[in-house]
């Protein structure tokens, strides 16, 4: 099944620093039939403004990792862990037991990111945070993964769900596949472009959910970069 879910149905909220577009339930947004799709609890489509960002709060027992789309993200965890994440790059931050962070863009521009939240598939641990950079080129024509758990995934960041999170970067009239394991299910969205799967047409920033599907066949109609989750 493919459930497309336009950009514009999308919960939201514009808190004037800060402009967000939900694609599940979130703060203040709640619809029943958008909780959750499988692991995977949160997809938030953020701009945030130049030199603002969220003061440090809390966090536990959630894998959260953010996809930065333009601009920069600046990083500050109570681990002591300190880092700038720039667009086309991730970072993971595994919440565990608890840890407290802060996120601010330190940039003159807006930046632009998807942040995603997966829930953990063994409670309780240390925190971690990470990040790596993932050249847009080196997506080009495929999926790759940006953030895992599988023994194969080794140019991956860790996460501790049996999920990933990939991205592929397509030109027009591209196809991208990309096999799903039994009693799966996907989550995707084109940063940019528009985009088939499976046939069924897809506009910039809409999501995409799919359950009981063996494969997906991602087809661009114009050059796009898109971000997916495979989450149990």
């Amino acid at each position: 099944m493919i459930e497309v879910r336009p950009f514009e149905t999308l919960g939201g909220a514009d808190h004037g620093w800060l402009k967000a577009k939900h694609h599940f339930s979130f703060a203040r947004y709640f619809d029943p039939k958008r909780v959750n799709h499988g692991a995977l609890r949160v997809w938030n489509d953020d701009e945030i403004a130049p030199n603002t960002g969220f003061p440090a709060h809390p966090h536990a027992e959630m894998e959260i990792i953010t996809y930065v789309r333009e601009g920069a993200i600046t990083h500050e965890d109570s681990m002591g862990n300190r880092g700038r994440t720039e667009a086309g790059d991730v970072q993971v931050m595994s919440a565990g037991s608890g840890i407290r962070h802060a996120e601010f863009n330190r940039e003159d521009v807006p930046t632009t990111l998807f942040q995603i939240w997966i829930e953990p598939g063994v409670k309780g641990g240390e925190p971690s945070w990470g990040a790596k950079p993932f050249p847009r080129d080196e997506r080009s024509g495929q999926f790759v993964a940006l953030a895992s758990a599988f023994e194969g995934d080794t140019e991956a960041l860790p996460i501790r769900a049996e999920a990933r999170v990939l991205g592929a970067t397509l030109k027009a009239g591209e196809m991208a596949k990309y096999r799903l394991g039994t009693a799966r299910f996907a989550y995707l969205v084109p940063a940019t472009g528009r985009i088939e799967v499976n046939g069924v047409a897809v506009n910039t920033r809409d999501g995409v959910a799919v359950s009981d599907e063996t494969a997906l066949r991602v087809r661009a109609l114009e050059d796009a970069e898109i971000v997916l989750v495979d989450a149990p």
